[in-house]
């Protein structure tokens, strides 16, 4: 992932555990920073009811962008098999 396809307030999910901050893999959080010309980006983790839970600095290899909508009008979708 390169670091100029993440920005501010876009929505992410972690892609990797991180126990010592009881964050797991697929939680969601909201980038409210971006640091160090763009090599880690503070991500804010919330609850239901908005209330901030964690907040720490990630590397952007440990997070991905939630796309709520098709990257471009006239991509397809495709079937991707493991």
């Amino acid at each position: 992932m390169t670091t100029n396809n993440i920005k501010l307030l876009d929505v992410v999910a972690l892609t990797v555990d991180l126990p010592e901050y009881n964050l797991w893999r697929g939680q969601v959080g909201t980038v409210v920073e971006i640091l160090a010309d763009g090599r880690a980006m503070e991500v804010e983790f919330s609850d239901k009811q908005g209330r901030t839970y964690e907040s720490l600095g990630l590397r952007p290899e440990q997070i991905m962008v939630l796309r709520f909508e098709p990257a471009s009008p006239n991509s397809t979708s495709q079937m991707v098999t493991a």
